[in-house]
């Protein structure tokens, strides 16, 4: 990889990761992914922000060895997960002077994690600086974006912000700056419903600190540098607002077309109610295009058969995993089919208590579909068209 200049005495020394294709055994990554980290060359000081993760520390360092860096003085820890912070006990290995900036409870993780020397760290505070000469940084605390440690780096000077995950994306490109507004927007909104969706009231006020920043540049340690900051900030605003779309999502798992024949009936009448319906097939679905389409929509409705006595499991990793991502959906409903007894509907609602949804009256029938059944279903239509009307939701 060529040295990548950012501006004077500003490198790129990360690490694109083109082949990975899962992350935390969960996120499906299907454009790879990034691990970036950078070196800041004061008059006085070098420090790295950030590292990559410990499976790249090859390519890493080879990076680094373009510099011909006799020393690095300071490595800023934003954040401390190891795709990031994982290569700083091999930097310190290989650079024993040097020191990890970053705040108490970041240290606190690091000295766990990793196993670092208490000895080895300079804990700064909110707002705190550190002068690299003729080059500033400030750090800014931003708990839960998306660890209660995480924090972000600015360089005064030259007005970027090193963000870490905060506003990432997971994108391997050859461009190290952002040329394609579709694409990243994709790839970030992507990101943040599979990592930063549960904290977006805490995000608010993250992103309230970062307005008042002079940015020309972001930088953060997936994807790619935007140098139009407002593009990402303005997305983030979007999505961590209160406002829905009239979209309807169908997570649904069918075995013998009983549950299938139900979701496309609900398909039908809700177009025909002039809702936008997207139907997701827990069997063969991407459960990242799943938790995307979660950022914007109003409503939810999962849809499974009856195993043995409880829902289909992957209605249940479905619904589990909607509960954990907390969306600002703003429905609810239930319906499925059922051969003999059992608690459905009493186990998808126990594992959704963490949303603040509206629960519809439950569909849940008895074999396949008859007139009286999609009856029930055109009420459920009926009653979404009324609730979205009432709440003003286009």
């Amino acid at each position: 990889m060529a040295l990548l200049k950012i501006k004077e005495n500003i490198f790129y020394v990360g690490v694109q990761d083109w082949d990975r294709k899962i992350f935390d055994e969960l996120i499906p990554l299907p454009e790879g992914t990034s691990y970036n980290s950078y070196i800041i060359k004061g008059s006085e000081k070098t420090v790295l922000i950030d590292s990559v993760d410990p499976a790249k520390k090859e390519l890493f360092f080879e990076n680094l060895s373009k510099l011909n860096l006799t020393k690095i003085d300071y490595i800023v820890a934003n954040h401390a997960e190891q795709d990031h912070s994982g290569s700083i006990p091999f930097v310190l290995e290989r650079y024993p002077s040097a020191k990890v900036v970053t705040n108490q409870k970041c240290k606190d993780f690091l000295k766990e994690l990793l196993l670092i020397d208490d000895g080895k760290f300079i804990v700064v505070n909110d707002m705190e600086t550190l002068s690299l000469g003729n080059k500033t940084l400030e750090f800014h605390l931003t708990p839960w974006v998306h660890w209660p440690e995480t924090m972000v780096t600015y360089l005064k000077e030259d007005k970027i912000l090193f963000s870490c995950d905060f506003f990432g994306s997971h994108f391997a490109s050859s461009d190290l700056f952002v040329k394609d507004d579709f694409e990243v927007y994709k790839g970030a909104k992507r990101y943040f419903a599979e990592i930063m969706m549960p904290f977006r009231i805490q995000i608010r006020k993250n992103i309230e600190r970062v307005e008042k920043l002079d940015l020309s540049m972001i930088a953060p340690s997936h994807g790619q540098i935007y140098k139009n900051p407002k593009f990402i900030i303005d997305a983030y605003k979007d999505w961590i607002s209160d406002s829905v779309k009239k979209e309807v999502l169908i997570p649904y798992v069918s075995m013998h077309d009983s549950t299938l024949k139900m979701v496309n009936h609900l398909i039908d009448v809700l177009t025909e109610k002039g809702f936008r319906v997207l139907p997701f097939n827990l069997s063969k679905s991407d459960i990242g295009e799943y938790t995307m389409a979660l950022v914007d929509a109003s409503t939810i409705i999962v849809a499974s058969p009856m195993v043995l006595a409880g829902p289909h499991p992957l209605a249940v990793y479905g619904t589990f995993l909607t509960n954990l991502l907390r969306p600002k959906t703003k429905y609810l409903g239930i319906v499925g089919s059922f051969g003999w007894g059992g608690k459905f509907v009493e186990t998808l609602k126990d594992l959704v208590g963490g949303l603040k949804v509206e629960l519809l009256e439950p569909v849940f029938i008895k074999g396949f579909p008859k007139d009286a059944d999609f009856k029930l279903l055109d009420n459920l239509a009926d009653t979404l068209d009324t609730k979205h009307k009432e709440a003003n939701i286009l």
